[in-house]
């Protein structure tokens, strides 16, 4: 069979987007073009393995996941399981593509092996802190207190991958985002019910996944979550400007999490933007500035002191008392230094105030442009 174009595929894909498909995640994944997805979030089912009624100290019963999609015959029926769904969501995955899992002790460990195994390569975990986890009533073990996210690239050797690292500055307080996080589970107006009971026993809250999306997949990417449930991963995504498509196999989930996604509003562009770094912006020489005409041949470059001390020359080099070469070596032979930030070193005389400027002014206006003639700005 002939392999599909690039344009061919996206359209493709394009026709799963906002919707919820129900059925087997494998039998699902498998019906999606390959190498079409840029995030897989999922949270499957931990196999918790749990035995008879778990009760208070008042004796009142605690609403355990005692449901049956979280049960399974032994360890190996799990792995087959665990394995087939993997390796699914991979073939899916775009190489530059990243995968998030989360797990608790019962079944993290065996899906990180899997994992491995399958070729992924983890980039980090990270440990959601429960602000407010249930105790241990029995008294005989540490109370569980927080679960486990694997974030792994779909091959050792992929081109990068989205990290978007001032974004989380910027979430932060600006200090770096640590692999720990302290968050509480989903509770109060945002947990959903039926009857008054808890519609999904295990709903993650929306800010994990909002911390998730937000890090790691930029406005209009595609994100699959094969375990949908009751669509927080759709919720967020909708809200954050991202393309989603769901996977879940009980019709009264997919049911739930259709109604509560048609109720969420996207952000719009200006508030869906996030904090970049210098090397997330479009690289810009020098020569670009002469061709377009920004700093014609012949145009003066000033040093910080304001005097004239250097020429544009037609090829974006500069020359100064017969030294030539970049705007950064011809600045550190001025300056008498080792090296120079031209971009920071070098001013020009701005034609209508006659005011001198750093001609870093200028490439932050082409940055400007290209930002918002990119098929990301257009998409925001």
């Amino acid at each position: 069979m002939a392999r599909k174009s690039p344009a061919a595929a996206a359209a493709d894909i394009a026709s799963y987007f906002g919707t919820v498909l129900e059925g087997d995640c494998v039998a699902r994944m498998g019906a999606l073009p390959p190498e079409s997805i840029d995030l897989v979030f999922a949270d499957p089912p931990y196999n918790l393995q749990l035995e008879g009624e778990l009760r208070r100290p008042n004796d009142s019963v605690v609403d355990a996941v005692d449901d049956e999609w979280d049960r399974f015959a032994d360890f190996e029926t799990y792995d087959r399981f665990t394995r087939a769904w993997l390796a699914a969501a991979r073939r899916v995955l775009k190489p530059s593509g990243t995968l998030w899992v989360i797990g608790s002790y019962h079944n993290i460990f065996r899906v990180g092996t899997m994992l491995q195994d399958l070729g992924y390569w983890v980039l980090n975990d990270v440990i959601w802190r429960k602000t407010n986890p249930m105790p241990n009533f029995r008294g005989r073990r540490f109370t569980n207190a927080h679960e486990t996210l694997l974030w792994c690239a779909r091959d050792r050797d992929a081109p990068a991958h989205t990290f978007n690292h001032h974004a989380m500055k910027a979430l932060n307080d600006e200090l770096q985002m640590r692999s720990d996080w302290l968050l509480p589970v989903c509770g109060g107006n945002e947990r959903l019910k039926t009857d008054g009971k808890k519609a999904h026993a295990t709903q993650k809250p929306e800010a994990l996944l909002h911390r998730v999306l937000l890090s790691s997949s930029n406005v209009g990417d595609v994100v699959l979550d094969p375990f949908f449930g009751s669509g927080t991963t759709g919720a967020v995504a909708k809200r954050l400007g991202r393309r989603w498509i769901g996977i879940e196999r009980e019709p009264v989930y997919a049911r739930l999490a259709r109604e509560r996604i048609a109720n969420v509003v996207g952000g719009d562009a200006a508030a869906l933007e996030v904090t970049r770094g210098k090397r997330d912006e479009p690289r810009v020489p020098f020569g670009q500035l002469v061709e377009r005409g920004l700093l014609p041949p012949g145009a003066l470059l000033y040093d910080l002191r304001g005097m004239a001390r250097a020429k544009v020359r037609a090829d974006g080099s500069i020359i100064s008392n017969n030294v030539t070469g970049s705007i950064h070596s011809v600045g550190a032979a001025v300056a008498g230094l080792s090296a120079c930030n031209g971009w920071a070193f070098w001013q020009y005389k701005v034609q209508e105030t006659g005011r001198l400027a750093p001609i870093e002014n200028l490439r932050a206006r082409v940055r400007a442009e290209m930002r918002n003639d990119s098929p990301q700005g257009a998409a925001g």
